[in-house]
């Protein structure tokens, strides 16, 4: 997610940062770069316009021109004012009777019902709220039946299909019968087109009419990128929007659509579909996704992800094994496990201050990013007596595991290397306890060689 905007950017300030003070002349030559950097990223030409001018007044002023640190006051400039162009009440909204009807408008393709069913995932895991859905899509072939299907994996009621039905009639029904059984919000799929057309916007007039939503949330391909903003222009002129839903984030490396959106339609952007998982989808937080934006990372993000893939009973346990110097492959597999929630090296790296360098880096280094698949793979082909024990794993067990999970022996030799580096950091840090740790720093715990994977400490 905004990973060539991210390196432009990054490449920008740090020339910025090696310079001990900016001249005018700088300060105009930087913005020229930001503002090609920013119309390569898609985004639309007047916000690119209003926001180096916006820049420019305050980049230009003594506060940067007589600082101390001039590049990273340039930096602190622009991403207050990333914050501020993306900046909108993003929260849901809950103040109304339950149950509360949540809308969802859109174009056919855009990622509508499996939207629908993430939000319906997200209020039911992270709020905690009583959900059901509801297709309105009577057009598109099996529209209904898939939403159905969705509400089965993730948990959550659907409401029942009856032949025939018209939207109106199921917006009606959902609320009544979520009202009788005690929900707290009703998701309505709305149908789409291919295109902005007449019918399509009187039939999701005519159900908001009825419904009366707390929320009518637009949902947008962020990889169309001007048609996005373009849709977003013209349901937000018909229908009263308020809030943006941009799918496919993770795709849109360039990022100008989310830049775009929120200038141009006035309505803040709610929720980020980061992926193709109905666990992938994210609340809108402007702070955080400007630094992203700027390599800053997404510390709070990364933790909040953390805490939802960790089981944190298994972690407990995994801990106490870890002190007594107990951990095992069964263990390093859990852990495995763990990080592919998080949406794997590439999920966890994204939200890391720096990414774009530290991707690049990887990337030259030609780092496989199917590689916990694979040590997956690899621990899924040992026997349970293996994991536990893994002096038993001699050259033909070996050759065997690498048979089943199709990979390589030199590939087994470099997961076994990386638990044995494991297991002698958990050693040392028994050894030293807290206050040797305390005493001797980090660096005490790493291997003779540095860490797994050829890294120095």
């Amino acid at each position: 997610m905004f990973e060539s905007l991210s390196f432009r950017l990054g490449d920008i300030f740090d020339r910025l940062k090696r310079k001990g003070a900016l001249s005018e002349a700088d300060v105009d030559a930087s913005l020229r770069e930001i503002r090609v950097a920013l119309i390569e990223a898609d985004v639309a030409l007047p916000v690119v316009k209003d926001f180096v001018a916006a820049v420019r007044v305050k980049a230009v002023g003594e506060e940067v021109l007589r600082s101390v640190t001039p590049g990273q006051m340039m930096v602190k400039i622009v991403h207050d004012h990333l914050v501020e162009t993306l900046q909108g009440d993003s929260s849901l909204n809950f103040n109304a009777v339950p149950p509360v009807a949540l809308m969802m408008v859109g174009l056919q393709g855009s990622g509508k019902t499996t939207s629908a069913a993430k939000l319906a995932r997200l209020l039911k895991e992270r709020e905690k709220k009583k959900v059901m859905l509801a297709s309105l899509d009577v057009a598109r072939p099996a529209a209904q039946e898939q939403l159905a299907v969705l509400a089965k994996q993730i948990g959550v009621a659907c409401l029942p299909v009856v032949a025939g039905e018209r939207p109106v009639a199921i917006a009606q029904r959902a609320l009544e019968q979520a009202k009788r059984e005690g929900y707290d919000a009703v998701i309505l799929d709305t149908a789409g087109r291919l295109s902005i057309d007449e019918p399509l916007m009187q039939e999701a007039a005519a159900v908001h009419q009825a419904a009366n939503p707390a929320e009518t949330i637009l949902v947008v391909d962020a990889l169309t990128g001007q048609d996005a903003v373009n849709t977003g222009k013209a349901f937000a002129a018909r229908l009263p929007i308020t809030g943006i839903l941009l799918t496919r984030i993770d795709g849109d490396a360039r990022g100008g659509a989310a830049l775009s959106m929120r200038a141009i339609t006035g309505k803040p952007i709610k929720l980020l579909g980061t992926g193709e998982k109905l666990g992938d989808l994210e609340p809108f937080h402007a702070e955080r996704v400007a630094s992203r934006i700027l390599g800053m990372g997404d510390v709070v993000g990364l933790v909040e992800k953390a805490a939802e893939a960790a089981d944190e009973a298994e972690n407990a346990r995994i801990a106490r094994k870890m002190e007594k110097g107990g951990f095992d492959l069964d263990d390093l597999a859990v852990q495995l496990k763990q990080i592919k929630k998080m949406g794997g090296m590439g999920g966890i790296l994204g939200h890391l201050p720096g990414v774009a360098k530290v991707k690049k880096q990887l990337d030259a280094a030609n780092i496989d990013p199917s590689m916990l698949k694979r040590q997956e793979a690899i621990l899924s082909s040992m026997t349970k007596a293996e994991r536990k024990n893994p002096k038993l794993l001699n050259a033909s067990r070996r050759q065997r595991i690498a048979a089943g999970s199709g990979t390589t022996v030199p590939e087994i030799n470099r997961l076994i290397k990386q638990y044995q580096d494991m297991t002698q950091m958990m050693k040392r840090m028994g050894k030293l306890g807290k206050a040797g740790l305390a005493r001797q720093g980090i660096g005490a715990l790493m291997p003779p060689g540095g860490f797994p994977g050829g890294l120095k400490h």
